[in-house]
């Protein structure tokens, strides 16, 4: 019997109460047709309009159906991970869309507000269209970034959306429709000839969007010629995904699912460790049935989940939320991974977090969690320098300070380089951080700066 063969056979006897479901999704122009939504005031409903003009919205109904509590409207952490708020738009950038959708406009006035708007929001933090961007005989490879030395990150043009949208998503400008702010690439033969060319690049993430979207066949192409010997020096192949979350069907009942599982099994005994990045950001997510069994059959493949998600305000910014959902997923056999502060875009004036905040709530769920769970690390902000993860608070010649170090970085010799910068109970990012012990600028300020002003001529 083929390895196939042998897959759906163990698949079968694995999800026989799992019914195929028709994907069915919700998005701005479907707000009235959520039944649930009935019982919002037209002012609460005309609210979430005004946001979505804005900001991308798109919500499925397994989400709608399995994951809200609606009887704890708007405080439920998946109602706010999902469907817009008032406070994501700055005031008067509120009131301007309110008031033009008010008056009648047509979609085109509503469109040019829009993207007038969403300029003012950071759609591009931390270089990512410059400096990231990586180059091959003097062209730029769109669709990819090189930002650290093994590590290319490639963004697959099938997969440029998700089952649903996250509020918070620091990825927001890729799916609003502008062309101009998106990235994305449908060239497999530009990725595996960049990976040729360099073999300093251990590991490959696939992401979007969420590379989950698009068809296991289309996922296959970019990845199984990654099994030829030309491309022994790629190790781990990683996926990143809210599907586990946000639609575990597409690992259990979807038409192709069987066809995925066989694929991640294919890679893993081919030889590579495939990691599935898979993004959790309330213990509830992992709670329905069909989320534990999609766990399982990924497991079953001889691939490794590993969860990260940003803290964020009204939804998981408690300690006992991130300790819980942490022990669920050891025991499930889930490996914790990171805890990131949101990054400087989008809405994050709803979302942010002080980076002092931060480190508590990190500090007291770690303490309430087994040492096998403590291998997440953080709070850590994907700046533009690299992953900087904030390690605590002290007092050095009776001066508080943040204690720092880089977890990855533009230059590999930053890393692990503790260094220190003056409390603040305010600051919520990186830039927003002064050097501390009477230094000018922290010790990687200057070749960053150099790095930035080079970028036009990256080639990597």
């Amino acid at each position: 019997m083929s390895q196939s063969a042998n897959l759906d056979s163990t698949q079968a006897s694995g999800n026989e109460h799992f019914q195929t479901e028709k994907f069915q999704v919700y998005t701005e122009r479907h707000l009235e047709d959520i039944p649930q939504l009935a019982t919002l005031s037209e002012a609460q409903r005309f609210e979430m309009r005004v946001v979505a003009n804005v900001l991308p919205f798109r919500v499925n109904r397994y989400v709608v159906d399995e994951l809200i509590d609606w009887s704890d409207i708007p405080n439920d952490p998946i109602f706010q991970l999902t469907f817009p708020q008032r406070g994501m738009l700055d005031p008067s950038q509120y009131d301007q869309m309110a008031e033009l959708l008010r008056s009648g406009a047509e979609k085109a006035e509503l469109k040019a507000l829009a993207a007038e708007l969403r300029q003012e929001l950071n759609p591009h933090p931390a270089g990512q269209q410059e400096l990231n961007v990586p180059k091959l005989h003097g062209e730029a490879l769109e669709g990819m970034q090189h930002k650290y030395r093994e590590t290319v990150l490639f963004f697959p043009s099938q997969g440029q959306t998700c089952h649903s949208y996250c509020t918070f998503c620091f990825r927001w400008a890729q799916f609003v429709g502008d062309k101009s702010l998106r990235i994305s690439s449908h060239e497999a033969k530009s990725l595996h000839h960049y990976l040729k060319h360099h073999q300093e690049v251990t590991d490959l993430l696939i992401t979007g969007g969420d590379p989950m979207v698009m068809k296991t066949k289309h996922l296959a192409d970019y990845l199984r010629p990654l099994l030829e010997p030309e491309f022994d020096h790629i190790q781990t192949i990683r996926i990143g995904t809210k599907a586990l979350s946000f639609w575990p069907q597409r690992f259990v009942s979807d038409a192709d699912a069987s066809e995925l599982m066989a694929l991640l099994k294919e890679l893993v005994d081919g030889g590579k460790h495939v990691a599935v990045m898979s993004h959790f950001n309330h213990w509830r997510e992992l709670e329905t049935p069909i989320a534990r069994e999609a766990v399982r059959r990924i497991r079953a493949t001889g691939a490794i989940i590993r969860s990260q998600s940003p803290l964020v305000a009204h939804i998981n910014d408690d300690p006992e939320v991130w300790a819980r959902m942490w022990r669920t997923q050891v025991k499930l056999g889930i490996i914790p991974y990171y805890m990131f502060v949101e990054r400087d875009t989008g809405a994050k004036r709803y979302f942010e977090v002080p980076l002092s905040r931060a480190w508590e709530i990190y500090r007291e769920a770690v303490k309430r969690v087994s040492g096998v769970a403590r291998t997440v690390r953080g709070p850590s902000m994907s700046a533009g320098p690299g992953k900087v993860e904030v390690q605590g608070v002290t007092e050095v010649n009776g001066e508080e300070l943040f204690v720092l170090r880089f977890i990855q970085a533009r230059n590999p010799d930053w890393v692990q380089r503790p260094f220190f910068a003056k409390y603040s109970e305010q600051a919520t990012w990186l830039e927003q951080l002064e050097p501390a012990l009477g230094d000018e600028q922290f010790f990687y300020q200057a070749e960053y700066d150099e790095m930035q002003q080079k970028a036009s001529g990256q080639n990597w």
